[in-house]
């Protein structure tokens, strides 16, 4: 039985010329959508999720950390003022590959508004880092006021800018004045210090987990105001790219260089337990979603059993004139394929179209469920202006906006792994049709 002869035999099977009920060609056709329409979910969960952990990694590394960031002892001697603590961070730029440092100091502190209060990370920088550093001005939106008021202000003048979520929280708005809380040790003693700042800006990261935590002021103003006891001294370092294999070295060199006074780390060291998080659960949730492929998989086993049971009579036909088993066989192995091959023209650009409107379907479905569940607290007579809007994506965990990222390399990977699947199946059944004995089923008949 040549190869084209198998081809004609397996497009027979998929498309018969008579049109008759068959119930393997309904499983046939059932085993097509079903692997659709298990692609497009995987297809959906893989964009949504490379896309959200490509933007919170992309704001944990600009925004906290930089590429690699110094932990600079307290002991250091300019540390001791902010002006030669700011010369000391620009000694860094001397090592080949290093863009712009940026010193920083952290102190973990009480925010008091009007009514609430809330744990702060007080950071205190350059007053022109919302203007000079580039993941400062493409990752902050100014919500309120403008960070030019910060950028200029004095030392005397106590500006903040703080984040859109904490401002919620202390019922903030630009030109308000709220108080930090540090703790300043005095003969042995500890006592709370306050000090009163003036919200220059409001801003969002579009990530309320760091949007709630962090509130920036003037280097000089911790000096001037703020105890720096309990104070980490860091330095955020900027290279050319996060991702490059020459950020190794230029860690090396730093640590070669500046190393009495500090330790150097690179941003995948310093957030590990975070992105080891997000890596697990995209592999949870892509594991997950291949498991329904492979369920979908297996009726195409079962559409094939049926076709052979279907097909009997023609497959002694073939044999009694010469086609061979292995003939048979491969034709059902193709109908196995074209099967999943099928499935994924279907799935593929739904998946594709699905994750390119991922929002505005997040969107529709919040709508709905909402309305019904306004429905049903006002049958339970439960006031509408009590009713609380359910996030399907609350952006308290989650980015404000669900960023797509189309993994085309995984796409192809995963449609290669359905068609081996479909493959895998295919074989036992379609072997048993290759064995069938053609005078055993013609007396039968």
């Amino acid at each position: 039985m040549t190869f084209g002869a198998s081809l004609m035999f397996a497009k027979s099977l998929i498309f018969p010329r008579a049109e008759k009920k068959s119930s393997a060609r309904r499983s046939l056709w059932g085993a097509l959508l079903c692997i659709g329409l298990s692609i497009i979910p995987l297809v959906v969960v893989l964009s949504v999720t490379n896309g959200m952990i490509a933007g919170m990694t992309q704001r944990i590394i600009g925004l906290s950390s930089s590429n690699v960031q110094a932990y600079v002892s307290s002991r250091l001697p300019e540390a001791a003022q902010a002006q030669t603590y700011i010369q000391y961070a620009q000694q860094y730029k001397e090592v080949d590959g290093v863009l712009n440092v940026y010193p920083e100091i952290g102190i973990t502190a009480l925010a008091t508004g009007k009514k609430m209060r809330t744990g702060a990370q007080l950071r205190a920088v350059e007053p022109d880092i919302f203007e000079k550093n580039s993941s400062f001005k493409e990752l902050f939106t100014v919500i309120e006021g403008n960070v030019q008021d910060f950028s200029h202000s004095q030392a005397s003048a106590k500006y903040a800018v703080i984040g859109q979520k904490m401002a919620e929280l202390l019922e903030l708005h630009a030109g308000d004045t709220f108080r930090i809380i540090t703790i300043k040790t005095n003969n042995g003693k500890q006592s709370p210090r306050l000090t009163s700042f003036t919200v220059s800006a409001i801003v969002s990261s579009g990530y309320q987990e760091l949007d709630a935590l962090w509130v920036f002021v003037p280097i000089e103003t911790v000096y001037q105001f703020i105890s720096l006891e309990n104070a980490s001294f860091t330095v955020m370092i900027e290279t050319p790219d996060a991702y490059s294999p020459d950020l190794v070295r230029i860690q090396k060199e730093l640590k070669t260089k500046n190393g009495k006074y500090a330790n150097f780390y690179r941003w995948d060291q310093v957030h590990e337990a975070e992105f080891e998080n997000f890596s697990s659960t995209k592999v949870m949730l892509v594991f997950v979603m291949l498991l329904i492929v492979l369920v979908a998989s297996i009726n195409i086993s079962s559409a094939i059993v049926m076709l052979v049971m279907e097909r009997r009579k023609e497959i002694a036909i073939l044999k009694s004139i010469g086609a061979t088993p292995s003939g048979i066989t491969f034709s059902f192995i193709i109908t196995g394929i074209s099967c999943a091959l099928g499935g994924l023209a279907i799935g593929l650009p739904l998946g594709l179209l699905a994750a390119v409107n991922a929002n505005s379907i997040v969107n529709f479905i919040e709508k709905i469920v909402n309305a019904f569940a306004k429905f049903g607290y006002l049958l339970k007579g439960v006031p509408a202006a009590e009713v609380k809007a359910i996030k399907l994506m609350d952006p308290a965990y989650y980015l404000q906006m669900i960023p797509v990222d189309l993994p085309f390399m995984q796409i192809m990977l995963i449609s290669l792994a359905t068609v081996v699947l479909a493959l895998l199946v295919s074989i036992v059944p379609s072997v048993k049709a290759g064995k069938e004995k053609p005078l055993d089923i013609l007396r039968k008949s």
